[in-house]
C-alpha cells in the first residue's frame, strides 16, 4: 500500500512538473520577421491637415521654437486628448504606460475607435503591465482596418501575468513608462499622466496632481521620430501575435460600454469639459495662448527595455549633457524620488556651493508606493543637512475644490504625479522621468527640456506659494531628529513623525528601509 502511495505521489509531481514546464516552454516570445512596417506623417502631409493648417502658420512665424501650452488642470488635460483625437485627419500615434478600463480609458479607447472609422490611421502602443482586464478590447481594436495596437515588452501568460516575472525576470521588470498623444504630427501632449480616472480627477480613491504639456512645432517631430523608433522596436510585438482571437461584435460592445459612461452622471464633469472647451477652436483659430521657446526631446533608447541601451542613448545621460551644472537654484518635483547615496551627494554638492535646492516629493500620508517612500525616507536627514529645502506632499489638499484648482506643478490632489523640475529660473524639464533608479536604470522614459524663463518662473513661483499650503515643510531640529510643519492659513501645526500615519504604517517602512531594495524601487 506504501509503494501504491509513492509512486501516487511521484507521478503528481511528475505531472504538476511537466505542466509548468509546458508552461515554460510556451512564454517564448514569437518572431517579429512578419511585422509590418510603418512610419510617422511626412511634414508636407501633416501641413494639409486642419491641424497642419492650423499650426504651421503660427509655428513659421517662431523659427527654431515650439509653441507649448501647460495642461495642469486635469479636466483640460482629458478634454485636450478627447478634442485632439476628433481633429485629427491623418494619424493619431498614442503611446503610453498605464491605460485602464474605466470612464476616462474608455472614453478614450472609443475616440480613437471613432477616428479610425471616419479614415485616420491608428497606431497604439501601450507597456503590456499596465493594460489590467484590456486584452478583448485592445484585440478587437487592432481588428479594425485603421488600428494598429502594438506591445511593449508583453507577457505570453495572459493570466497570472505575474508568471512572466518568474519565466524572465530581467526583460520583465524593465518597461516602457513613456506617455505621448500625437495627432497628425502636429501636435503631442507629453507628461507625466496615463490614462485612468485617477489621472483625471475622476476616481473616489487615489486622485494624482499631475502635469502634462501640449506642444507644436519641431519637438513634435521629434515625438513622432521617437514614437516610430518605440514602435519598430524589437520590444514592440503586434498584439496579433499575443492576444487570442475575440468575437466581432466585442469592438459594439466597447461602443455601447462608451455611450452608457456617456449617459452616467459620474462621467458629467467629463462629458462637459469636452463640450465647453475652447482649447481646441482656439488652436484651430490660432489664438491659443502658448509659450514659444526652444525646446528638445530627451528619452532613452528603447533598447533599454531588454538592458540593451549604450549611455548615450540614456534620458539621464541626456538630460546630464543639456543642463549640466546648475548655478544658482533648482526647484525638483517628483512624486517617486529615491535619490540614493549617489544622488544626496549630488545634490549636496550644489547646496555647499551655494546653490538654492527645493524637492516637492510625496509625504508618507499621500504616497499610493510605500516602498517607494522607503527608499526615500532614509535620506531625508543627509539632504537636510547639506541645507536642502524639503516639501512633502499632504493628501488632505484633495476634494473637490482642489480637482479644479491648478498651477504649473499640477492641479492640487491626494498624492502627487507631476514630474518637472527648473535650473537657474532660466530652463526646465516635464515628462515621465522619476528622480529614481528604476525611471534611471530600468524604464523607459520620455520628456521635454525647455529653454523658458518664464515656464521656470512659474515654478519657482510655485515654491513660494503653492506649494507650502499644500505641501508639509520638513524640517530637522535641535535635537537631530526630523519634524513636519503644516501651513493651515496663519496656524502652523507641527508633526514630530510622518504626519497622518499609523505607528504600523511608518513601521512597515522601516523594516523595508533596510531590505536591499533600493535598485528595484
Amino acid at each position: 500500500m506504501k509503494e501504491l502511495i509513492t509512486l501516487s505521489k511521484g507521478v503528481t509531481k511528475l505531472f504538476f512538473l511537466l505542466c509548468f514546464y509546458s508552461l515554460l516552454s510556451g512564454c517564448s516570445l514569437p518572431s517579429l520577421d512578419n511585422r509590418p512596417a510603418s512610419s510617422a506623417l511626412i511634414k508636407t502631409e501633416a501641413r494639409t491637415t486642419r491641424l497642419g493648417m492650423a499650426i504651421a502658420p503660427r509655428v513659421d512665424q517662431h523659427p527654431g521654437k515650439s509653441g507649448i501650452y501647460p495642461l495642469p488642470n486635469p479636466y483640460d488635460a482629458f478634454a485636450a486628448r478627447m478634442l485632439l483625437a476628433k481633429a485629427a485627419d491623418r494619424t493619431l500615434d498614442v503611446q503610453y504606460y498605464i491605460w485602464h478600463k474605466d470612464i476616462t480609458g474608455t472614453l478614450l479607447l472609443e475616440a480613437l475607435h471613432a477616428a479610425a472609422k471616419r479614415g485616420v490611421r491608428v497606431r497604439l502602443l501601450l507597456d503590456d503591465n499596465g493594460i489590467s482586464e484590456m486584452d478583448e478590447d485592445l484585440k478587437s481594436l487592432d481588428n479594425h482596418p485603421n488600428i494598429e495596437v502594438r506591445l511593449f515588452n508583453p507577457f505570453m501568460v495572459r493570466k497570472p501575468k505575474w508568471l512572466g516575472y518568474i519565466t524572465d525576470f530581467s526583460r520583465a521588470n524593465r518597461r516602457m513608462h513613456n506617455k505621448s498623444f500625437t495627432a497628425d504630427n502636429q501636435t503631442t501632449i507629453i507628461g507625466g499622466r496615463n490614462v485612468g480616472d485617477e489621472y483625471f480627477g475622476a476616481s473616489n480613491g487615489v486622485l494624482f496632481a499631475d502635469l502634462d504639456i501640449l506642444c507644436v512645432g519641431p519637438v513634435v517631430d521629434d515625438v513622432s521620430s521617437g514614437f516610430d523608433i518605440y514602435w519598430a522596436s524589437e520590444s514592440s510585438y503586434p498584439v496579433g501575435l499575443i492576444l487570442p482571437h475575440v468575437r466581432q461584435e466585442r469592438m459594439e460592445q466597447l461602443t455601447m460600454a462608451a455611450d452608457v459612461i456617456e449617459c452616467d452622471p459620474a462621467a458629467s464633469n467629463f462629458i462637459n469639459a469636452v463640450k465647453h472647451s475652447a482649447f481646441i477652436n482656439e488652436l484651430l483659430g490660432g489664438s491659443l495662448n502658448m509659450e514659444w521657446a526652444p525646446a528638445r526631446m530627451v528619452s532613452d533608447d528603447p533598447a533599454k527595455g531588454l538592458g540593451k541601451a549604450e549611455a548615450k542613448g540614456l534620458l539621464s545621460h541626456q538630460l546630464e549633457e543639456i543642463l549640466g551644472v546648475s548655478n544658482h537654484d533648482v526647484a525638483l518635483v517628483s512624486p517617486y524620488f529615491v535619490p540614493t547615496a549617489t544622488g544626496v551627494e549630488a545634490f549636496s554638492k550644489m547646496a555647499r556651493c551655494g546653490v538654492k535646492v527645493r524637492i516637492l516629493t510625496n509625504s508618507l500620508d499621500a504616497t499610493d508606493v510605500a516602498a517607494v517612500h522607503a527608499g526615500y525616507a532614509k535620506w531625508r536627514k543627509a539632504l537636510l543637512e547639506s541645507g536642502i529645502t524639503l516639501y512633502e506632499m499632504s493628501s488632505q489638499s484633495s476634494g473637490t475644490a482642489g480637482r479644479k484648482s491648478s498651477s504649473f506643478v499640477g492641479s492640487s490632489g491626494s498624492s502627487l504625479h507631476a514630474k518637472t523640475f527648473a535650473m537657474d529660473g532660466e530652463s526646465i524639464f516635464v515628462g515621465s522621468f522619476n528622480f529614481d533608479p528604476r525611471s534611471i536604470n530600468l524604464n523607459t522614459e520620455l520628456g521635454f527640456v525647455i529653454d523658458s524663463p518664464a515656464l521656470a518662473r512659474q515654478i519657482g513661483i510655485a515654491f513660494d506659494s503653492v506649494i507650502p499650503t499644500h505641501a508639509y515643510q520638513v524640517l530637522l531640529g535641535g535635537d537631530d531628529k526630523l519634524y513636519w510643519i503644516e501651513k493651515q492659513g496663519e496656524k502652523q501645526i507641527r508633526y514630530d513623525h510622518d504626519p497622518r500615519t499609523t505607528c504600523w504604517k511608518r513601521g512597515v517602512v522601516f523594516l523595508l528601509s533596510l531590505l536591499p531594495i533600493e535598485w528595484l524601487l
